[in-house]
This record gives C-alpha cells, structure tokens and sequence, in this order.
C-alpha cells in the first residue's frame, strides 16, 4: 500500500497489563503491513507508554487507535478517566520512580496531547501523539 494512502485502526482493550504487549505487537504488524518498518521503534515505545497508563492508571477498558494521514503517524490511547494526564517536567522526570512515560512520549514524539471526551454519556480522554516519516 503507498504510503501517501490514509488509513486508520482501532484496538479495544480490556483493563488487563497484558494488553500492552498485544497492542506493541499489534502496532507493528500494522506498520509493518504498510511498509513503515522503520517508524517500528519509536512507534512501539510511543503506544506502549499511552497503553501502559491507560491501563495501570483508569480502572475500565481503553483502546489504541492507529493512524496515518499525509506522512505522519498518530498513535492514541483512550481511557475512560477524564483526569488530564500530567507530564514530569523534564528536570523531574529523571529522579522518578514513575511517571516518566509522558515525558518520555514528550521527547520522542514531534507532538503530543490530550482531549477530555464526553459522548452519549461516556467520558474520559484520548492521549496522542504523532511522529513525521521524515
């Protein structure tokens, strides 16, 4: 598939830390059924730190959502929390012993963030962020 095409995939997950390793897995035969073999990396440390705090930090279920669009990649985590997600600052993140992943998505990623969602009752957030082919 060209890589100038659009697409997009979504994996809901259970409330389960087994879940991160199905969506890194999952993430990478996407990527790698599109030909962005070498986004794998980078892509697969950026979803495995918003899936691991989806599940570690909400008590419900959570998707990976999986997009490309116009050569760059978007990879999000849903949740079903509302609470803002809330990164070290960078002379923090070095002396903790968690929460380090947001700012390791911060610096890998050319950028990130968040949205509080509310539809037909449901509420919670979806954390992104994106990575140029370049």
């Amino acid at each position: 598939m060209p890589e100038n095409e659009s697409w997009e995939y979504s994996l809901y997950i259970p409330n389960d830390l087994r879940a991160v390793t199905v969506s890194r897995r999952t993430l990478r035969l996407i990527l790698t059924m599109h030909g962005l073999i070498r986004l794998v990396d980078v892509a697969e440390l950026l979803a495995t730190e918003l899936v691991s705090n989806a599940v570690r930090h909400t008590k419900g279920p959570a998707a990976l959502r999986v997009r490309w669009s116009a050569g760059v990649l978007r990879i999000g985590a849903w949740d079903a929390d509302p609470r803002s997600p809330e990164p070290p600052r960078f002379d923090q993140a070095a002396d903790l012993e968690e929460g380090r992943g947001l700012a390791l998505v911060r610096a890998c990623a050319d950028v990130w963030g968040w949205q509080p969602l509310a539809r037909e009752g449901n509420r919670g957030k979806y954390v992104w962020c994106e990575v140029a082919a370049a």
